[in-house]
């Protein structure tokens, strides 16, 4: 893969990621955020196991576990933190504040733990596209800011981050589908318990079936093979904020097929986070990432 696409495929990846939200909304009111967490990593795992056999790359010597099993507790805890966000403040303002607050943490843990140094122009993108982010937490339309709902979008923001930056060492070294699925089926495995404890009768209904096939495949193993695959050749500091377009296309689809009202405050903010996406995709497709060796 040529490290100029790779951008590209975060862009795509985080576009699929923001129509999670939406596709949420078509379940029956009675599912909860854990179960639709634990069904899209469970479908999501499969398939990218099946990609990395198809592919070759199910390759697992000398692998890192200790930091694969963290990546893996890091995307569980992401599932409910973020549906629940979606839940309680509706799709624009749960994505906004899940994805919105990630490149903050990813930035201070790079910065803090990895002593890597975030560059003037991811400071500028990544100014813009919060401040964008800012601007449709003020929303003043038919959007719900609940308290509850930002903590959990904060909690996402934080474990997003994690898995970004664990991943981003991982693949370096080693097959990025492989990775990938290992991770999530760990992901998978700890969340399918409460799958089971809580009532499964959604998932005979139409609407179950079909928006759990759709996120597990698309919005989940698509959109993080593409992910994965970027990793390779951008930085995750980088890589996290070109995955604001999530909440991006996630207000978009709320305000075309979820009813929810955007006011003209917070499409000012749509076009600062927008620009802040271009400019950084602009940046990284110009120049190949470069990361320290793992330790």
């Amino acid at each position: 893969m040529k490290s100029s696409l790779a951008p590209i495929m975060i862009l795509v990846a985080a576009i699929l990621w923001g129509t999670a939200g939406t596709a949420k909304t078509y379940l029956p009111e009675n599912v909860d955020s854990l179960s639709i967490g634990a069904m899209r990593l469970i479908i999501g795992s499969l398939i990218l196991i099946i990609i990395a056999l198809f592919m070759r790359q199910f390759r697992i010597k000398g692998w890192p576990w200790r930091m694969v099993l963290a990546a893996g507790i890091a995307m569980a805890l992401f599932q409910p933190f973020f549906f629940n966000a979606v839940t309680l403040t509706g799709v624009a303002v749960g994505t906004v504040a899940s994805i919105g607050s990630a490149p903050v943490f990813s930035g201070l843990i790079e910065w803090l733990f990895f002593k890597i140094r975030p560059d003037r122009v991811w400071w500028v993108s990544t100014t813009l596209a919060i401040l964008g982010c800012a601007l449709l937490m003020f929303n003043t339309g038919s959007i719900t800011v609940d308290p509850l709902g930002i903590l959990s979008g904060l909690g996402a923001g934080v474990t997003f981050a994690s898995y970004t930056i664990m991943n981003s060492r991982m693949v370096r070294n080693h097959p990025p589908i492989a990775i990938t699925a290992i991770v999530f089926t760990i992901s998978a495995l700890l969340l399918t318990p409460f799958l089971l404890l809580n009532d499964p009768s959604w998932l005979a209904t139409t609407g179950g079936i079909s928006v759990s096939l759709y996120i597990g495949l698309f919005a989940t193993g698509l959109a993080y093979f593409l992910f994965a695959s970027g990793l390779k050749h951008v930085k995750s500091s980088s890589a996290v904020t070109l995955s604001l377009a999530e909440p991006l296309t996630a207000s978009l689809l709320g305000v075309l097929f979820v009813g929810e009202v955007l006011a003209l405050w917070s499409w000012a903010g749509l076009i600062m986070l927008l620009a802040g996406l271009v400019l950084l995709a602009l940046q990284s497709r110009g120049r190949s990432r470069k990361i320290p060796t793992q330790t």
